[in-house]
């Protein structure tokens, strides 16, 4: 996060730093309203915290799916409902008139496969939240999108049990993985278009990726 935030800064804009447990409702809604008081307005929101925890479900330990539920479902909520009012004032007075909330998923969440199932369960669920909200949304000029990547060079993989992250390795060996920088440039896209357009989902896949 502080890496973030130094490179925002270093390219003349600004930064705000807030350590929050999203999954604890009272904490994301302060990290919303401090947010919001200290820069002064809300337009875009980013749901991007997420675990992916794999493994065949019969062997899956309960607090695997109790803490992917946590964080990829329920963090997910406290803070797009903490956000909402504040993204809703920012379509009725700032110059561009919408405002954005961009739910990150996963392509898991549009193709399940074996030893994915619970966080299959919880991607999928963001897709049909998204969807839900959109439509809730739309009146007040609030766009509610979801970006759906595949593999990514990120540290997601290391979430899993260590004799599960030798498979992941094997299934992506040889593959060039986007960059999270790559599903920023798609964040990028959904949030700057004119209030005349919405991009309400965009999948993500490595260039040579197959499956």
């Amino acid at each position: 996060m502080k890496k973030v935030a130094e490179a925002i800064r270093s390219d003349g804009g600004t930064a705000l730093e807030i350590e929050t447990d999203i999954t604890n409702g009272a904490e994301a809604r302060d990290a919303v309203q401090r947010t919001v008081d200290e820069l002064g307005r809300l337009d875009t929101v980013v749901n991007n915290a997420g675990l992916m925890l794999i493994g065949p479900f019969a062997q899956a330990p309960a607090d695997e799916w109790d803490r992917m539920l946590a964080i990829n479902v329920r963090g997910l909520l406290h803070i797009t409902q903490a956000a909402q009012p504040h993204l809703v004032r920012a379509a009725e007075d700032a110059p561009r008139r919408v405002a954005d909330i961009v739910n990150i998923s996963s392509t898991a969440g549009r193709v399940a496969s074996a030893g994915n199932a619970v966080y299959s369960l919880t991607k999928t669920g963001v897709v049909a939240f998204t969807e839900a909200l959109r439509k809730e949304l739309l009146p007040q000029h609030v766009r509610v999108s979801v970006v759906e990547p595949d593999t990514v060079d990120t540290e997601l993989g290391t979430h899993a049990r260590a004799d599960l992250q030798e498979a992941i390795a094997r299934q992506t060996e040889g593959l060039e993985k986007p960059h999270p920088e790559d599903i920023a440039d798609a964040v990028t896209c959904i949030v700057t278009r004119d209030r005349r357009v919405a991009v309400n989902e965009l999948l993500v896949r490595a260039g040579a990726q197959t499956w």
